[in-house]
């Protein structure tokens, strides 16, 4: 904790000497700027549209009429820039000069292919998405929103290469799979920084609620060069939302499963509040969820466990001047579930139970610095995010299977971004930072005599050089990352060309190299039970790092015509991995534990392509669609456990599945949805337990398909009304091969992770 406080104060030592520097501020010039914006397709004025002086924090959004003004603007060249979710960005400079006024309109077009979204994962600055180096997709609140997903983890199923499984009947751990392996591959951030803990990574982005999300930006393959370990699959980024105006809403929704006594409820807050010279912003979130258990096969013991769960937070900014700015961002989630039969009564009392109790902390601050002349940005920042865990995971009634387990992790840094007009042969950024990440977890188990007591450090600097016209785009870059438990320092290189031979052709290439280090707790590192007996895993002695190599190619592809317009993404990936970690069973110790040891593999390669789609007529239809083609296989058979055939299949990795989400709205205020995925036969491991003997099966494919339709009636001038209603997986798409009675195999659970189930909902917005 001294060492989180000693970062802190060096922030805000940072923060204090800045301010004292940046002298221009807000006075009384006044000249100002004014104007309004409009659609081009309706003419209809357009509200809450942010309208910014490029490099400096000087904004506002444009109020319910449309119209927009800013105040006492220092003497200067600005570029005023106009954005908003679904339309183009639309920029234009202007020369102010005191005492005068200003009339600066903006007419924008719709743009439902998000060809100029803002991303900041791929060079950890902000850039559009046509000019990244490397491909991003993003997952907006309209996802969220058309799939009536309540939690981050339900929305990310709708992208080219992600798929969300249910990996526990018990615990309702869901894991996220990105380009054909499993979410330990995949690197989890909350605003761009890696405060998920190995802890945290087991049912982390499942618990967060999804409206505390602005946007999740997905960026497939390797990015260890740029976030360190653990980011071979690919990156997902957490940005959470920013105030931008004063609003305020309430949402409740009632979910019940396959028309049963079973029922998910979640209620959500929102509420922000901007100073009016935009000084001030501070944005609230909050959700409620409760879920009841729910039993597919009548046996007494779940197969959706049961959760209640409670999530505050909020995010905040400070002005300092002109060009320097500090946000703050913290949330608390408390959660409880329990998975097994006799739910009713004590843990130790069931047959089976695996119980956790969370109390989650996770926090943030940091510190912007932009240069007049905008060819210098810097930031410093430090998170953290503190985790207490009470558990259960047992059979057979057995006291001993208690548990606690605390966890700390924070990470500071710095970042120094130099604009060159121009380096050796054309304009480019330079990228260089340090930081720092330390982890510290204990964890007891005291009936079966474990104790972890683990501190990981990981000390890191990166650096990377882009050259970037629009037309083409050069990176290379690479990161040093020192870990304590390993004795050399990693080198993690990258490159990435972008070619855009047109304003709407985008071809990229990209090289990446990757790890993930050993470490005495990870992601699977829990108590689980397996055919009604507990297993536990440990680490070989000769564990050494997994290292992968990433290659991907891509063709990004946008038209218009007339009110249409319309995407095709085209992607190629590969990636080859070394030394992969793999379980085998050792069999029992001394206390009747089942023993799986985590060793070295010689290796594995996953490839496929991606194809992705989009078209949308005005705002009135939209459809997008995409599907993965991969393969996922050891460089060498491998055994699973006993009595099984070695095969080099991966398991988990269907060799096709897909997505698909259309809207339509006849009218305004009405929205229909229809969504999907769909995903292909794949091998799963099935313990023995309740069969005879393990066995490895193939399983059937699967096709999820629902629907949604809202209608939103406007109460009085700002106040609205949504009521919508629909049905999730109504073809009713379910694994019915289940494991019954005491002796099941918990994890043998494939296919969507919720049967039919139908919905209602409200929502109240100002």
């Amino acid at each position: 904790m001294k060492r989180i406080l000693s970062a802190l104060a060096a922030a805000l030592c940072i923060v204090l000497t800045a301010k004292a520097n940046d002298t221009d501020v807000l006075d009384n010039s006044d000249a100002h700027i004014h104007g309004h914006v409009i659609d081009r397709n309706s003419g209809e004025h357009l509200p809450y549209i942010v309208v910014m002086l490029k490099g400096t924090t000087i904004g506002v959004t444009t109020e319910n009429t449309g119209h927009y003004m800013i105040r006492n603007v220092p003497e200067g060249t600005f570029t005023v820039e106009v954005s908003a979710i679904g339309y183009k960005t639309v920029s234009r400079e202007i020369n102010i000069r005191k005492g005068r006024s200003y009339e600066v309109n903006f007419v924008l077009e719709e743009d439902h292919v998000q060809i100029d979204g803002v991303i900041v994962s791929a060079t950890r600055s902000e850039t559009t998405r046509r000019m990244s180096p490397t491909l991003v997709n993003v997952v907006g609140m309209d996802v969220y929103n058309k799939t009536s997903s309540t939690t981050v983890a339900q929305g990310l199923a709708f992208q080219p290469g992600v798929r969300v499984e249910n990996n526990c009947q018990n615990c309702g751990f869901q894991q996220v799979r990105i380009n054909g392996l499993d979410g330990q591959y995949t690197q989890i951030l909350i605003d761009s920084r890696p405060i998920f803990s190995a802890l945290a990574g087991v049912y982390g982005i499942e618990q967060l609620p999804a409206n505390m999300v602005d946007r999740v930006e997905v960026m497939r393959g390797g990015g260890s060069a740029l976030f360190g370990s653990s980011a071979i699959a690919g990156t997902i980024n957490i940005i959470t939302k920013e105030p931008v105006r004063n609003s305020s809403s309430i949402s409740h929704t009632t979910v019940s499963i396959d028309g049963t006594s079973a029922f998910h409820n979640t209620t959500d807050i929102n509420a922000s509040i901007v100073s009016e010279d935009n000084k001030l912003g501070l944005a609230v979130f909050g959700q409620n969820t409760s879920k009841d258990a729910w039993d597919a096969n009548g046996d007494g013991f779940t197969e959706l466990s049961k959760i209640s769960g409670q999530t505050l937070g909020f995010r905040g900014y400070v002005k300092t001047g002109l060009y320097s700015k500090i946000t703050a961002e913290y949330h608390h989630l408390q959660e409880f579930r329990r998975g097994g039969d006799n739910l009713d009564l004590p843990p130790h009392e069931a047959m089976i139970a695996e119980q956790t109790k969370h109390g989650i902390n996770t926090g943030g601050l940091k510190y912007e610095q932009f240069s007049k002349n905008q060819k210098h940005r810097f930031n410093a920042f430090a998170s953290l995010q503190h985790i207490d865990r009470e558990s259960y995971y047992g059979a057979g009634m057995d006291p001993n299977a208690y548990g606690k387990t605390l966890d700390l992790t924070w990470v500071a840094g710095a970042q120094y971004v130099f604009k060159a007009d121009k380096c050796l042969f054309m304009p480019a950024d330079l990228t260089v930072g340090l930081e720092y990440n330390e982890d510290y977890l204990r964890d007891n188990m005291w009936g079966y005599g474990r104790t972890t007591d683990q501190t990981v450090r990981i000390a890191s600097a990166y650096a990377q050089n882009e050259w970037k016209t629009e037309k083409w785009g050069i990176l290379i870059g690479g990161r040093l990352d020192k870990h304590n438990l390993i004795k050399s320092v990693i080198f993690s290189p990258r490159a990435n060309l972008r070619y855009n031979p047109t304003e709407n052709i985008n071809f990229r290439a990209s090289y990446s190299y990757g790890f993930r280090a050993p470490q005495a707790f990870d992601e699977d590192l829990h108590i689980d039970n397996v055919g009604g007996t507990v297993s536990m895993i440990v680490l070989a002695d000769d564990l050494t790092v997994e290292k992968s190599q990433s290659v991907s190619v891509s063709a990004d592809l946008y038209h218009s015509w007339g009110d249409w317009q319309g995407n095709l993404l085209v992607e190629g990936f590969y990636t080859d991995l070394d030394d992969v970690f793999a379980l085998n069973e050792l069999g029992f110790n001394d206390e009747g534990i089942l023993i799986k040891e985590r060793g070295n593999e010689s290796g594995a390669r996953v490839f496929g392509g991606n194809l992705e789609g989009k078209i949308a007529w005005r705002d009135l239809l939209q459809v997008q669609a995409g599907v993965t083609l991969q393969k996922s296989e050891y460089k060498e058979a491998r055994a699973w456990g006993e009595d099984v055939e070695a095969t080099t299949k991966m398991f988990r990795t269907p060799g096709v599945h897909g997505y698909v989400t259309a809207s339509y709205n006849p009218v305004k205020q009405l929205a229909l949805s229809l969504t999907g995925t769909y995903t292909g036969s794949m091998l799963v491991e099935h313990h023995a337990g309740m069969i005879e003997r393990n066995m490895t099966v193939q399983t059937p494919d699967f096709i999820d398909m629902g629907f949604k339709a809202a209608y939103d009636f406007r109460l009085y001038k700002s106040f609205s009304l949504q009521l919508n209603a629909g049905v999730q997986n109504m073809l009713n798409s379910f694994q019915d091969d289940f494991d019954t009675g005491a002796d099941r195999d918990s994890g043998y659970m494939y296919g969507p992770t919720l049967p039919r189930t139908f919905f209602l909902g409200i929502r109240l917005t100002y």
